[in-house]
């Protein structure tokens, strides 16, 4: 299955949740790709690739007849494969204005390959730029993450409108598979009363699980690690074990959810959320980026 984690703004936690979330489901079993569509390559950073040894990125499978085989490269933990960025990225949709079919390039590389991987997490760029498309069209589905912030919200609706308009030229339904509250802290009035709205505007749409603002996460991008492998006790961990969860019982029923030996923790798996998983002003400590 292919995910899309999308945003219309930077800085709302989705490259946090890319990775974090690829390292609980390789810790469930699964077989995890983690593509860095970012310009920034921050993805590809926090798995611990070094900036001099971005190539050969997705720029490069896209634009230079580059095997994607050619491009996967593994990760640290057992099972987490990931395709890097590169600064190309920057120009991108100049290189898709001479291609036809340019919104459908990113699926002609990734879907002959999707029986290799479990789960395939597009960490997109913000805003809604030709990557950005070519990812939506990729995946079977995608999430949008988001603070409880009145500004960091605000282009939700855009996003899915603009989302639901462009699978629609392909025959396509709506793909959300939901909006998920990230950066969480429940210690201020502004906070309490966005989420609130939140859940009543978007209902089963909303995600659960919310992920709290934890300073754990917020230093695991420089370790070039996952939560897991640094902290995997943290508040933020367990947020994204049960988001794992959460999204295995929403999106592939059936699926084990039992942690696999020699993944770090022995506590076993959470069980499915019956009920919002909120962070209470215990949890929070600081921002995660």
């Amino acid at each position: 299955m292919i995910l899309a984690f999308v945003s219309r703004k930077g800085g709302v936690g989705k490259t946090t949740s890319v990775v974090s979330l690829a390292g609980a489901l390789v810790r469930l079993g699964h077989r995890v790709l983690v593509v860095d569509l970012d310009s920034q390559a921050s993805a590809s950073l926090s798995l611990g690739v070094a900036r001099g040894e971005l190539a050969p990125s997705i720029h490069d499978v896209l634009f230079r007849h580059v095997p994607l085989a050619d491009a996967v490269r593994p990760t640290k933990l057992e099972r987490l494969d990931l395709v890097t960025a590169s600064a190309d990225l920057l120009a991108i949709d100049l290189d898709f204005q001479n291609l036809r079919q340019r919104d459908e390039q990113l699926a002609r590389v990734l879907r002959p390959h999707v029986e290799r991987w479990d789960w395939i997490l597009l960490d997109c760029p913000p805003q809604v730029t030709g990557i950005v498309r070519n990812a939506l069209v990729a995946a079977d589905g995608y999430v949008i993450p988001t603070p409880p912030h009145f500004l960091a919200f605000e282009g939700i609706d855009v996003l899915i409108e603009s989302s639901a308009r462009l699978l629609h030229r392909f025959g396509r339904p709506d793909a959300l598979a939901g909006v998920l509250l990230t950066m969480v802290d429940y210690r201020t009035a502004g906070a309490r009363t966005h989420a609130a709205e939140l859940r009543l505007k978007y209902g089963l749409h909303l995600f659960d699980t919310e992920i709290p603002v934890n300073v754990r996460l917020a230093e695991t991008p420089r370790l070039g690690k996952t939560i897991f492998e640094s902290e995997p006790k943290a508040t933020g961990a367990h947020a994204y074990r049960m988001l794992a969860v959460e999204l295995l019982h929403r999106l592939r029923p059936g699926e084990s959810v039992h942690p696999v030996a020699g993944q770090g923790s022995s506590e076993p798996a959470p069980p499915a959320p019956t009920e919002p998983l909120r962070p209470s002003p215990a949890d929070a400590d600081e921002p995660a980026n």
